[in-house]
């Protein structure tokens, strides 16, 4: 089935004249009335009818006119995103963690319009809420073209570009006998009840490394996969425990230690796949994050 056909066929049923037609089509009308007969015969079906001079459409050329301008709108809109893709326009899909998908992600997607005002960009987020490891699943499966989240593992597929960095306290209960110091070596806390990261948190390796460098692992009383929950526990008296640095933590009654031994950090990547092709605007995209500077202390 010819595409042109379905084109004039769209503009013979809206004109409902051969002559006008071909006019606007800028073909002959002999071309017109056989690329119209081709269609009908091709289809086995009568699609206009005889009405005066001009000519209207059947019952079944009318159905046939919904669908096809339907897909016509489909195929075109298609067409002008691959273009506007194509000039250094168009959607960025992106996948990120909440913790990122809070301030730091917004920050550089906003920066990055700002730095190219000449650009028509249009953004999708996802997986926000999801934990690393989904996230790479994701990225894997192409649902967008990067991601924003921690190194859940080394992965031969993946390229890791550090984007930021977030620091992690020791947070205790106000009536605790270590709010009283303002440093703590993790050492120094294994005598008393933790609250840990469960397995599923991307947390949970960092930390139980830190613990090993200090020599032991104290003894938790539950497991939890929400840092603000755990903050949340902490300050209701259920244990210490070891947190990233969140603005939140400002405002709850308990007190943060900054670990002096050994010295942590949390680090965020953003990831993409080797050696596949990307739209020049998310090549423009990856540029711009691995230059950016984020201003803020806090990332979440």
């Amino acid at each position: 089935m010819n595409l042109y056909h379905l084109r004039y066929f769209v503009t013979l049923a809206h004109l409902e004249h051969y002559t006008k037609a071909a006019k606007q089509l800028s073909i002959t009308q002999p071309s017109l009335s056989h690329a119209i007969a081709s269609l009908e015969e091709e289809l086995n079906v009568r699609l206009f009818e005889k009405d005066g001079r001009n000519v209207v459409l059947t019952r079944w050329g009318k159905i046939f006119l919904e669908d096809v301008e339907d897909i016509l709108a489909h195929l075109d809109s298609s067409v002008a995103n691959l273009k506007m893709t194509g000039s250094g326009n168009g959607v960025i899909d992106i996948g990120c963690i909440r913790i990122l998908g809070a301030s730091y992600v917004p920050s550089l997607m906003r920066d990055f319009i700002k730095a190219n005002p000449d650009k028509n960009i249009r953004y999708r987020l996802h997986g926000v809420g999801g934990l690393s490891a989904e996230i790479i699943e994701g990225l894997k499966n192409r649902q967008y073209d990067v991601a924003f989240c921690s190194k859940y593992k080394d992965d031969p597929m993946i390229d890791f570009f550090k984007i930021a960095s977030q620091d992690l306290v020791l947070v205790v209960p106000l009536d605790h006998p270590l709010a009283a110091y303002n440093t703590v070596r993790l050492h120094d806390t294994l005598s008393y009840q933790h609250i840990f990261f469960n397995q599923r948190s991307g947390l949970r390796d960092i930390i139980d490394k830190l613990f090993i460098k200090a020599g032991g692992f104290p003894e938790y009383v539950m497991e939890i996969e929400e840092d603000m929950v755990i903050a949340g526990l902490v300050a209701k008296g259920f244990g210490i425990a070891v947190v990233p640095d969140m603005h939140v933590l400002q405002e709850m009654p308990l007190k943060s230690l900054r670990i002096i031994d050994p010295v942590p950090e949390r680090n965020f990547y953003m990831a993409s796949l080797k050696g596949i092709y990307y739209a020049p605007l998310v090549t423009t995209f990856k540029d711009f994050a691995k230059s950016y500077r984020y201003t803020s202390r806090y990332i979440f």
